[in-house]
Parts: C-alpha cells; structure tokens; sequence
C-alpha cells in the first residue's frame, strides 16, 4: 500500500482542519502517517487509525538554529518513512516539507496554502524581506513536475500563479478543508425580546488585529450611539506567537466599555453559533474562512469584509453582506439592517445552509481530495 505523510506543525491544526484530507487519501488507498508537534491530540488522531510521529518544531520559533534544527529532524522524518506522496499544510511545512522530500526523493508533493498569513497581508518592512525570501524558495519547492499547489480562493490562485510558485495546470483549488455538517445542523435563531434579549452577532476567530476587530469595534462605537439593540460577542484567544495578537487587557477594555462581550476560546462553538442571528468576521484575507462555514452551515447570514476568500463564500445579498474593504460606516450599517431584519436574516441564513451542503461539506471536500491524491498514486 503507498504511504502518504502528512506534515503539519501541529496536532490540534491537523486534528481541527484536515481530517477530511486524510480520509480522503485513505479512500485512495494511502497508509495516512501525521507528522507534527505531538500534544493534546495524539491520542485522538491514532484511535483513527492514522499513525503519528513527532516533530520537534516551534511554529512560532523565528530563531535560525531552531528552525535548522526543525529541519533537520524532519528529513531525518522522511527518510526513515520514506513516503510515495507527502501532503505539506501552511508555510513552513511547504518550505521545510519540500526540502526533506527532495532529499528522501519522494515522488509526489501536495503543498496547501490555507491562506497566505501575514508574510504576504503586512506592509511592513520585516515582512516585506521576508517575503521576498520566501517568493523564490517557494518557486524552488514547487518546481518538480510532479508537486501539486492547493489553494482555498481563486486570489491565492492567481497571485501564487502570478508570482510563478505554480502554474494553473498544476495548481487545485478546494474551498475550505471540509465541514462536517452534522455537527453544525441548521437550526432556527433564538427569539428576539427587546430589550432584554437582543439579536446577537458572533466573531469566531483568534484575537487578531488583521481579522478586523479594531475596525468592529469601532463599529460597535456606531452602533451603541445609534442605539441599535445588538449584542457583540467575541470567542476565541489571542495568539501569542503571532505579532496581530490583540492584548487581553485590550479585549478586557472593550468588554468594560459596555462595547462587546469576550468570552475567550471555547469548545461549544456549535452551540454558540445556535444562540446567534448574525456571524461577522471583517478579516483582512483568509483561505477559507472556517468560522463562516460553520455560522453557514448553522443557517446564519454572513457579514465580512469584500477580501481575499471572503468573497469567494460571501454572495452579497444572497447569503451574507460583503463590505467594503475596512470601510466601518458599511460595517456598522450591514450590522444594523440585518439586526434589525428578520426575514432577511432568514432568507439569507438559509440560502447559506444551501451552499455548504453543496460545496464545503466534508463529503464534497473528502471527494475532490481523493480525486487529487488517487492521481498522485505510484504507477
């Protein structure tokens, strides 16, 4: 049986987003290793019967001899599994994943963009040379006849293709890592009593400056002097080892400013979802945003910035409001209209409970996958 290796930088990553890929190479008839830093869900991922091996990496490390030494164990990874196809998820497993695999000669990489991060949204001078770095690494990696680009948007196509990492005839594009939509089933929103109950807007996500939550904010400053009845609730944690994080004492100020409510990282994401009318994430560029499929697939209409894979899920005025970029007037109006809305909250939440079901649940994604993976198979 060929064997296909995932390389992912860490287990709860895998276990969150690519289950569906690797049960997808397992109906191509691929024995599914995982590689990755091994904590919390190591146990979780072989009682699926995928076999794991740790990696020694820091995603967040930016210390060179860390990261050479990331590396290194990883050919050392590859050459003792010696994979047919290794399966290489986000930046630093595609630059490293690429190395070892040239090295371990392996006859087939899939190399995922999930989304492009902050080396390729930030204006900043740091990012900048780095992504200048990185551009022509990529290109290396992603040179062999037989690796395969995989991209969540049409614009990470096209500017991976502009950019020379891959060519269109070698790149797929997947919408999103697959959603099982039996764990997120569309429900009926809550009733709305005024004043006491108000409509609820939902913002799943990490604390992040670049998923828009400055500009929300200031949204909610309109929106309270409008004095519009809407609840603002922020679910996740800040990221440390990412430099958008947003301070706790800084969220923390929000929630005493009476703007918005911050409940940190949370489990029940479904059940949260269920209690909402409104799903909002103005990021500045995703893949796919997984928060929106879920809000999707719950039966909830969408609010987001017009940006980078947001507009591939979001049809304006079909299941969701597409702003204008970064602009907050729209964002606070979007906000208003659909609190103060009711058949057009349900019209559009349904219309996006449609969509997954047709083209981002597991099933669809698992085929499409298998499909790619079956291709890739040693003759």
């Amino acid at each position: 049986m060929p064997k296909l290796l995932f390389t992912v930088t860490e287990d709860w990553a895998f276990w969150s987003h690519r289950l569906p890929s690797a049960f997808a190479a397992r109906d191509a008839g691929y024995d599914v290793v995982v590689a990755a830093r091994m904590a919390n869900h190591r146990q979780r991922i072989e009682a699926l019967g995928f076999r794991t091996v740790n990696w020694a990496i820091k995603r967040e490390s930016q210390n060179p001899f860390s990261e050479l030494a990331a590396l290194f164990d990883l050919i050392r990874i590859y050459r003792l599994e010696r994979p047919d196809v290794s399966y290489h998820v986000a930046l630093k497993s595609i630059l490293y994943g690429s190395i070892a695999a040239r090295i371990a000669k392996v006859g087939a990489t899939v190399n995922l963009f999930s989304g492009l991060g902050i080396v390729f949204i930030s204006q900043a001078p740091k990012f900048r040379l780095i992504r200048a770095l990185v551009t022509p690494l990529l290109r290396w990696a992603l040179k062999p006849a037989r690796t395969r680009l995989q991209v969540q948007n049409s614009d990470d196509r096209a500017l991976l293709n502009s950019l020379g990492v891959s060519t269109p005839e070698r790149t797929d594009l997947v919408p999103g890592s697959g959603l099982d939509i039996e764990n997120f089933p569309e429900t009926p929103e809550p009733p709305i009593r005024l004043p006491q109950s108000p409509p609820v807007a939902v913002l799943v996500a990490r604390m992040l400056w670049d998923k828009g939550i400055g500009e929300l904010v200031q949204a909610a400053h309109i929106l309270k002097q409008r004095g519009v009845p809407l609840r603002l609730v922020l679910v996740g944690n800040p990221d440390p080892a990412n430099p958008a994080s947003i301070p706790e004492a800084q969220l923390k100020a929000w929630q005493d400013e009476g703007l918005l409510e911050w409940w940190g990282r949370r489990e029940d994401v479904a059940d949260i979802l269920a209690q909402s009318h409104i799903a909002v994430l103005p990021s500045y560029r995703e893949g796919m945003p997984r928060s929106l499929l879920e809000a999707a697939s719950i039966g909830r209409p969408l609010v987001a910035f017009d940006a980078v894979g947001c507009r591939d899920l979001i049809r304006s005025g079909e299941n969701g409001v597409l702003v204008p970029f970064k602009d907050v007037p729209a964002l606070a109006d979007a906000l208003e209209t659909l609190a103060t809305d009711a058949p057009l909250r349900l019209r559009l939440g349904h219309q996006a409970r449609l969509d997954i079901e047709r083209t981002y649940s597991a099933d669809a994604i698992r085929a499409h996958i298998a499909h790619i993976l079956t291709s890739l198979k040693p003759k």
